[in-house]
Formats: C-alpha cells, structure tokens, sequence
C-alpha cells in the first residue's frame, strides 16, 4: 500500500548552504526540493512552507503551520517538517499540544548544510518520510527524527551547538530507533490536553535565577505589557529571597508565573521550605512546570492563555 506524506519545508540548515568562506546562508532554490526519495511504498508532496531560519520563527508561524496540517490532512497519510534545529523543539512542542489529525506528525532537520561534507540533511529526511509512513507511529504525538532516533516532542533538547547527536531525551531516553529495515519503539508518548486554537498572542518572558539575583530584572518589567512570566529557577525549583519576594507580590496581583528548574534533567517540584524555597514559592501561586525547559513552558502558558485557562483551572494544566 501506498503511503501519501506531505512534506512541509521551513527552511533551517537543512535547506541552507556554505558559501565560500565557509558562512552558512539562506539558498533560496530550497535543495531539499530536489531530493529523490528512492523509499518504496512512500509517494511525497512537497511544499515550500517557509524559507527562514528558526530563530526567526514564532508562535504565529507554528499556529500557522498547524492550521495547514489540520486542513491537508485528511489526504495525507503523514507528515514531514523540515525546520531549522535552533527552535525545531519548541515548534514541535507546540504542534504536539494542537489538536492535530490522528496521523503521523515528524519534525527533522540537520545540523550540516546540504553541501558541507558529511551533511546529514538528507539522511536525516529520508529518516522523518520512514517514520511518518510507519503505522505505529500513530498515537506516539509529534515526533522529532534524527540521527537514527525518534523522540517525543514534549522532552526532546538541543543538547549540543553543532553535534550531529545533538537531539536527546535527557530524562527519558528517546521514543524508539530508526533501524535499516525497520522501527522500533519501545516507549509510547503519554496522554496529555489539546486545544484547537485559530490566534496565538500574548507576551511571556522567560527569567533565568543566578547567584547573587534579587530583583532587578523583575523590576524592569512592565506588568502592563505582559501576559504571564516564566522562572527558570535553581535546582528543584529554589530561588533568592529576594527574588522570591517580589514573584508573591507579582502572583498576588494576578500575573500567572509559571517555574521550571534550570538543571536539563529531573524535576521542578516544591522541596525546600527556607525562604525562597520552592514550598514559599508554591505557597505564593507560583506554578511548577513538570518535565518541561523554559521555552517550552513559555509556550505551554502562551497556549493555556489564548485557550482562556484561569486560577485553578490554569495551574491544573500547567502542573499536570
């Protein structure tokens, strides 16, 4: 049987190339549109979504894509995203709490450009069109495939700046592994709340803790202009008194403050009752974000928010 993906490209590396000194640049005869798939059983459609690189990538454009995905999917028995690997974590994170169709969603993209020596691109691609044809993909959520490994988007990581094994699951492990002849997953991704969103806005800075930290960059922020505040505290979720402090009195006022720990593996959770400690903070409305890193739990907040989420329904999304 015949297996119909479609693939949308983003741009990222994977559709980049080295100039002559050596500078990674923006091609805009995207190369990943000549690529052959010589994978029986698979019949591609590939569009040119986006051409930028993933730091310029936003919300908007994850909301878009998830609004293409949900009305071409219905033909489709997959499908591929090639993005840019900077943000390829939160896109995927955020498409995987959209209510998407019941197939197979693969984000991939690469760490080398598509003329450096030992590119990885179209390996890498070739990977995504095998998972999003598999069957038992369905059900895992939205994937992320690279370098012979399937990851769930909830807990996948860049872990390395320029690492072709740069994706990883610290605390998990990934989902399953891209063999020659077959897949195989030995994890399933776990159920979790979707929304269907038609506008995505909002402004939630995301606040690192570090020695010596009191209140200064909280003091620079208009509580006017933003809609939510993420922490990116220490250890199993601790902060300066200081600090802590002025996040009761921000949380007092309404503003929803979500924390995670700064440490890439484990988990945020209330501990400590000292002064600063995540038992104060708890107390005080901070929410703790399981599992998640920062940039993930901004997003996380951004879609509990445009969802219309408030007080205790908020913080039971957030901490579940």
């Amino acid at each position: 049987m015949v297996k119909n993906i479609l693939v949308l490209h983003t741009g990222g590396t994977i559709s980049m190339q080295a100039d002559g000194s050596g500078a990674v640049v923006t091609n805009k005869d995207n190369p990943m549109n000549h690529v052959r798939v010589p994978l029986e059983g698979i019949e591609v459609e590939a569009v040119d979504f986006f051409n930028i690189p993933s730091p310029h990538i936003t919300p908007q454009h994850m909301l878009t894509l998830y609004q293409a995905i949900k009305e071409r999917a219905r033909y489709f028995d997959g499908v591929v995203i090639t993005h840019g690997t900077d943000t390829l974590e939160e896109t995927a994170y955020f498409l995987d709490t959209m209510e998407l169709p019941d197939i197979p969603v693969v984000l991939t993209g690469a760490m080398r450009s598509s003329n450096e020596l030992g590119s990885d691109g179209v390996y890498n691609y070739l990977s995504a069109l095998r998972v999003a044809s598999d069957d038992k993909a369905k059900g895992k959520g939205v994937l992320v495939v690279m370098n012979d490994e399937a990851h769930a988007a909830k807990y996948v990581t860049k872990t390395h700046t320029t690492n072709v094994s740069t994706f990883q699951t610290p605390t998990h492990g990934p989902l399953g592994l891209v063999m020659k002849q077959e897949i195989l997953y030995f994890k399933t991704a776990e159920p979790r709340v979707r929304f269907d969103l038609d506008k995505i806005s909002g402004l939630v800075p995301i606040i690192p803790a570090y020695a010596g930290m009191k209140t200064e960059l909280l003091d620079m922020l208009d509580l006017s202009k933003i809609d939510g505040l993420i922490i990116e505290a220490f250890g199993a979720g601790n902060l300066p008194q200081e600090t802590s402090d002025r996040l009761g009195q921000m949380a007092a006022a309404g503003l929803p403050i979500a924390l995670v720990s700064r440490c890439f593996n484990g988990i945020a959770e209330p501990v400590y009752a000292y002064e600063g400690g995540g038992v104060k903070l708890h107390q005080a409305g901070i929410m703790f974000v399981k599992e998640l890193n920062a940039p993930k739990a901004r997003l996380k907040l951004l879609i509990a928010l445009n969802a219309g989420l408030q007080d205790q329904e908020l913080q039971n999304y957030m901490e579940g």
